[in-house]
């Protein structure tokens, strides 16, 4: 285990300018024996690292220096606070307050100071989402490049009197596609694998007090018109204001309250537009941060398929937002115990009160076990709608090999449905290098329903399952093949009723053969898929406007091709295409996205789907069209456009919104959205000059939030 032993500082010693330059600096102790995860695990690292460590006042200022003999090959293109930094030269700290193994906060930014934070709950769970009080400062010079970051001790969690954290630093080169790490660097282990951590020394027995932090808002708006595609008004436009509160208070030194008042999600950038192609609910991520925070505490189930807690079930119906009146939080640890609470109350046409519950109470070295609970009650719920759960998650280390056996059970108490319907999953996981194994099982009832939940379907038997087999040849220019055959990917899904040994109970089957697929060594990546499906329905449904499958048993192949250049390029792209049979008839998907960052401050990029359906049923052409331009004035300012257009919905969509940080902790927001019809039969038909000032819903937003930390 290494060690790295922390110096001290008068808060006045230090500036943060990214230089190191300070005696202080010169003083303290360092590491630098970096090694290399990829491309060779544990060879030297090509670059030299050096970091340093010190306790000023009530933060911690990390240091550092990241030499390189090609200074000029350094990339940086991002500035915009959460960007995607892996596209560029980066650095990330690690830091385990309760030196507990299960959990930490990682910092990142890059050579020209842009900022990136995540909070990591569990086993290999980062939640990006998190943001926290941070800054950093960075320079570049001949021999490469320094980052100074300061972490307030406020914006992490440890246990009263300690005197070290568990602590770990990765370095990587995006020419070289190199990531070396301090601590963790074997291929089985990597930052998020806490088993491996370091440990930061000598930062004398901490006190966290009662911390409080208050984050009220203002916010003007104007509505503008709602129309009809004939260009009628359906309600008037309409100019409104408010102001609202968050606030956080350290109830103790592990648990932190959070409290919001009239919450406002104004500066929420648009969901995602999807053409459902299939007869199942789509899945939505959550986007709203009072939500975010500690979302992976209240994780129960499985994402995107049965979820006792999904939080869009809280202030919105079907995507349309609904006032939230007030809402409170509670969350973190009480010696082995996790612990997490969330209640909120939402107003006019919902007026319901919303609670989960959730803890979990560690086994092992990184293992828990949990429950968790929901309830929805209140005016706007005929009877309270409540669910329940536990669940086992085993992350062991087998022979030097990751395994991860789970297990999770539930029930639902609905009014209008008898008893409690259940649902469970057991599988297992083998997340390694060479083999990247998965077998699941699951059984989920007719009625399970939970009210606060997702489930995409119920009345089922489902198996899922993969076996990947990934040699690292490094030859033709070929880091690591993914190759998943003579065994399939499977997803299998029988009724509740029927056997999944049986094909003749199958509702529906995906398989994927991979005989070729995997990385480059230049960043790049490809597959070659051959895929078979089976769709069963009972009744007729809509695919597409007015095209209609019939009940039936429908089995189709198709075959795939996906390629995609090295993100660190400064024009990237990524392609897929997919051909073959679809239901009684024939498919062709094309699917391309493409970013150019020209370096500076701007990037652009846009993706394309297309999918081309003859059926017998009629004939159809999906087309999916988003764009996104981006300008970054610094690190604390950024213009964003997102366009969005989809011809089943016959619409464009524009979300244009600027976010500026004047001080860290302050944020500053000017939203635009408006929507546009692009039906043939519209009387202001999108891009006639006309319909830019009819839009057919959207409004401007001016929002505006300050940080008070007395």
């Amino acid at each position: 285990m290494g060690v790295l032993r922390a110096g001290h500082a008068a808060a006045d010693a230090l500036h943060l300018d990214g230089r190191l330059d300070e005696p202080a600096w010169a003083g303290a102790d360092s590491i630098d024996d970096f090694r290399q995860r990829e491309p060779r695990e544990g060879a030297p690292a090509t670059e030299r690292t050096t970091v340093r460590v010190l306790r000023a006042g009530n933060a911690l200022y990390i240091g550092v220096r990241a030499h390189d003999t090609a200074p000029r090959a350094v990339l940086s293109t991002q500035l915009r606070r959460d960007a995607d930094l892996t596209v560029d030269d980066y650095v990330t700290v690690l830091l385990d307050g309760f030196r507990d193994r299960r959990g930490a906060f990682l910092f990142r930014t890059n050579p020209r100071g842009a900022r990136w934070d995540a909070q990591l709950v569990g086993f290999d769970n980062p939640d990006e989402n998190w943001n926290g009080v941070w800054d950093v400062a960075t320079t570049r010079d001949a021999q490469g490049w320094s980052a100074e970051f300061r972490i307030p001790l406020a914006t992490l969690r440890f246990r009263p009197g300690a005197s070290s954290f568990g602590f770990n630093i990765e370095r990587f080169i995006r020419r070289k596609n190199e990531q070396t790490l301090w601590r963790s660097w074997g291929r089985t282990q990597g930052l998020v694998q806490l088993l491996q951590e370091g440990v930061l020394a000598g930062l004398d027995p901490l006190r966290r007090g009662r911390d409080i932090e208050l984050r009220p808002y203002v916010l003007g708006q104007t509505a503008f018109a709602e129309r009809v595609v004939d260009g009628s008004v359906m309600a008037p436009a309409d100019v409104s204001a408010k102001a609202g509160l968050d606030a956080k208070l350290a109830v103790g030194p592990t648990l932190t309250a959070d409290l919001t008042l009239n919450t406002d999600f104004a500066q929420v950038e648009a969901d995602q537009q999807v053409i459902n192609l299939t007869r199942f609910p789509l899945f939505f991520p959550e986007k709203r941060e009072f939500f975010l925070e500690s979302s992976g505490l209240f994780g129960f189930g499985t994402p995107e398929r049965a979820q006792v807690f999904y939080s869009r079930r809280i202030g919105l119906i079907d995507g349309t937002p609904v006032p939230i009146i007030a809402g409170g939080r509670l969350y973190g640890k009480l010696g082995p115990w996790a612990v997490g609470a969330l209640d909120a109350r939402t107003g006019k046409g919902d007026e319901a009160n919303d609670l989960v519950v959730r803890v979990q109470h560690d086994l092992f070295a990184r293992s828990h076990v949990g429950a968790i609970a929901t309830l929805r009650s209140g005016p706007g719920v005929v009877g309270a709608e409540g669910a329940a759960g536990v669940d086992v998650d085993l992350p062991l280390i087998w022979g030097g090999r990751n395994i991860e056996p789970s297990f999770w059970l539930a029930g639902t108490r609905t009014p209008g449905i008898a008893g409690t319907p259940l649902a469970w999953r057991v599988g297992t996981d083998y997340p390694n290098d060479l083999f990247d194994n998965f077998v699941s099982l699951y059984r989920i009832a007719d009625g399970f329903a939970p009210a606060l939940g997702f489930v995409r379907r119920t009345g089922i038997w489902e198996t899922t399952g993969h076996i990947d087999f990934m040699p690292r040849p490094h030859v033709l220019g070929i880091r690591q093949l993914d190759i998943v055959f003579p065994i399939p990917t499977w997803d299998i899904i029988a009724g509740v009723t029927g056997s999944l040994f049986r094909p003749s109970d199958w509702q529906t089957a995906d398989f994927e053969w991979r005989p070729l697929g995997g990385v480059l060594e230049n960043g790049g990546s490809f597959e070659m898929n051959v895929q078979r499906f089976l769709d069963a329905p009972a009744d007729s449904f809509a695919i597409f406007r007015a095209v209609r499958i019939p009940p039936g048993r429908y089995w189709w192949t198709r075959a795939e091709l996906q390629y995609a250049t090295s993100p660190g390029r400064p024009f990237s792209a990524a392609s897929l295409v997919s051909v073959g049979n679809f239901y009684g008839g024939t498919d062709t998907d094309l699917e391309l996205g493409v970013t150019w960052r020209p370096g500076g401050r701007l990037s652009l990029g846009a993706d394309l789907a297309e999918s081309r359906v003859h059926l017998p049923e009629g004939r159809f052409t999906a087309s999916h069209l988003t764009t996104r331009v981006e300008y970054a004035f610094g690190t604390r300012a950024t213009l964003q456009t997102f366009v969005q257009f989809n011809n089943e919905d016959e619409r464009v969509d524009l979300n244009l919104r600027f976010h500026w940080i004047p001080t860290i902790g302050d944020d500053v927001y000017l939203v635009w959205n408006s929507g546009y019809s692009t039906d043939p039969m519209a009387r202001f038909r999108f891009p006639h000059a006309g319909a830019l000032s009819r839009p057919l819903d959207g409004g401007l937003t001016f929002k505006a939030v300050h940080r008070f930390a007395p």
